[in-house]
């Protein structure tokens, strides 16, 4: 989850490493680094962010080769020796690894046993040394890491830097890398919408794939083969950068781009007169819809979220058995995996780990897996073949919003094709596609008008915990809310089905406790308010969200916040947008990096 960015060319490389990092920071931000060659090799790194390493880059560090990283810590803490790049002894080699080598232990054991100095905690710095012991034994800058590659268990996105050889060599093993071409120039990033400011001519990088990187050329390889002429594709251009305009943060402009973002999901996926939806890119007709006997549905932390929502919606409209899944768990816990089910892996990057691991055990079992996922070309996408796009655009902010409306959207319209192919009525279907394409428009409502969203931050800025109640698809979007809170706010929070409240969490509650209560006008909504009388015996404060023109929900509350009517099964995406702003304004309140939460990281490609 380490941003990697390298660039060889005509012009001066300082500058575009860290015009690149500035772009990849969301990857991590613990500390940063860059190594440029001018025959030898300099290196400038520190703890911080991407603005502390610019003041330490010295003026006089030129070269037109490159490698620049901006860390997440895994191995090491969080130290200027363990920031990347890492160096031989001698400084004729340095690397930026993003990944885990897993046998790291018993090689530095060896490295030192051989009288071998190292200055990190980290993994990362074996390869350094290996590398460099290849290439004392005279082998060529490609060979060198061929063979250090061969040595090491775990994962890789790699970028290696020789003195005096105008190259850059890298590799990739479970972490994405991709190659951009220019004009005398070549680049290499861990995202690709990185280098569409530079170029839309690219060379993703497979699993086991090596690369060799000249001014205006790229060669790849294969731990057992020659230099080979990639494939060049064209990089989406709506991945261009993302600039802020008038908003202070990209959480809180991406959160007021949800309209707009749901309108691109939408557009052209559904069929009024039919009442049906049309997800092209699943590929599958009417009858294969109606013979899946099962669904399981794979996500990390918030596209969990959006799962558990999409499989309260599937079996609503479809009745087909649905199940979600951690995705972290999946692989480990040896899954029974059905070659008739259909399995869908949800990651708004497109390059999660532990969903690219699920997904290929499903298919190493024979099973049938289908992406949903944001990033166009991303390792996901790829490895799946088929699937959806969620069409969200750029998300900056490490917390995740837009995104998460937009899985929730797509599932809902796979949720009806899927019922009108089984037995969802045409009226019934008319009624959720009309209900949907409504949708963009009561988001744009409701963020014209708010309601007390102030009051409830008041409510929770300085509380020990704050608990998040809902029934139904309310309880994943109070699973949402509470995670929200957590990451930008830093406040612990307790999720858990209303229903669930009096088995443990009420004991939790005291004077003034705040709990926040999902409450829309469905089929659960008197036994929800019967839940929120209990949290009101032990002295909680309420802050409930609730229907426009509900006024007896409303009357239960201290603080109420009222969206628009919706369709039930749709209501978490108008109850997601409170409780969205009410993380990004407590968190402002409290002084809290908004954009770059503490610890956390935007794509999460490790395990």
């Amino acid at each position: 989850m380490c941003g990697i960015f390298g660039y060889i060319g005509d012009k001066n490389a300082p500058s575009l490493l860290l015009n690149g990092l500035r772009k990849l920071e969301y990857r991590g931000y613990d500390s940063a680094g860059i190594a440029v060659l001018n025959s030898e090799i300099s290196i400038s790194k520190c703890t911080g962010r991407v603005s502390d390493l610019e003041k330490v880059v010295p003026s006089e560090m030129v070269g037109k080769c490159g490698i620049a990283h901006t860390r997440w810590a895994t191995h090491g803490a969080v130290t200027d020796e363990n920031a990347h790049p890492h160096l031989s002894e001698d400084g004729s080699v340095a690397i930026i690894h993003n990944g885990i080598i897993e046998n790291h232990r018993a090689l530095r054991n060896w490295l030192v046993a051989e009288g071998v100095i190292l200055r990190s905690e980290t993994d990362s710095e074996v390869l350094a040394h290996l590398i460099h012991r290849a290439r004392e034994d005279g082998l060529s800058p490609l060979n060198s890491v061929k063979r250090a590659l061969k040595q090491v268990r775990g994962t890789w996105g790699l970028c290696v830097l020789f003195a005096n050889e105008d190259v850059i060599v890298c590799a990739r093993n479970g972490s994405p890398l991709w190659v951009g071409l220019g004009d005398g120039e070549a680049f290499v990033a861990s995202d690709s919408h990185v280098l569409t400011t530079h170029t839309r001519d690219a060379v993703h990088l497979e699993d086991g794939d090596l690369a060799v990187l000249t001014a205006g050329e790229v060669k790849t390889s294969r731990i057992g083969s020659g230099l080979s002429d990639p494939t060049i594709i064209t990089i989406d251009e709506s991945w261009g950068e993302a600039e802020l305009g008038d908003f202070p943060h990209f959480m809180l402009k991406e959160i007021h781009e949800q309209p707009e973002s749901l309108r691109q999901c939408i557009s052209g996926r559904t069929l009024l007169k039919n009442g049906n939806g049309k997800l092209g890119g699943i590929e599958l007709s009417p009858k294969q819809l109606l013979n899946i006997p099962h669904i399981r549905l794979i996500g990390c932390g918030t596209a969990l979220h959006a799962c558990q929502v999409g499989r309260l919606a599937i079996e609503e409209f479809a009745r087909v058995p649905t199940q979600s899944h951690v995705a972290s768990e999946f692989k480990y816990n040896n899954p029974v995996i059905s070659p008739n089910a259909l399995y869908f892996a949800v990651s708004q990057s497109g390059e999660t780990a532990d969903t690219l691991a699920a997904v290929k055990e499903i298919q190493l079992k024979g099973g049938q897996v289908m992406g949903i996922v944001n990033v166009v070309g991303s390792s996901i996408a790829r490895q799946c073949g088929r699937g959806i796009y969620i069409h969200s655009g750029p998300e900056q902010a490490v917390a995740s919003t837009k995104a998460f409306s937009n899985m929730v959207a797509s599932l809902a319209i796979f949720s009806i094709q899927l019922g009108r192919a089984r037995n969802l009525s045409i009226d019934a279907g008319k009624s959720a596609v009309r209900a949907l394409n409504k949708i963009p428009k009561q988001v744009e409502n409701y963020l014209a008008n708010q309601g007390s969203i102030s009051e409830a931050v008041e409510a929770v800025k300085n509380a020990n915990h704050v608990l998040f109640l809902g029934r139904g698809p309310s309880a994943p979007v109070a699973r949402e809310g509470a995670l929200k809170l957590m990451e930008v706010a830093y406040i612990p929070c307790l999720a858990y089905p209303a229903g669930e409240m009096k088995h443990g969490p009420i004991a939790l509650l005291e004077k003034d406790s705040p709990v926040v209560v999902i409450c829309p006008n469905d089929k659960f909504r008197e036994k929800t308010l019967s839940n929120v009388q209990e949290c009101k015996a032990r002295g909680a404060k309420i802050i409930l969200i609730h229907e426009e023109g509900d006024e007896e929900a409303a009357g239960e509350a201290d603080i109420a916040i009222a969206v628009p009517k919706t369709h039930n099964m749709l209501s978490p995406l108008l109850t997601v947008i409170p409780l969205q702003l009410l993380a990004y304004h407590t968190a402002v309140d409290l002084g809290c990096d908004v954009d770059k939460p503490r610890n956390l990281a935007k794509s999460v490609t490790v395990e």
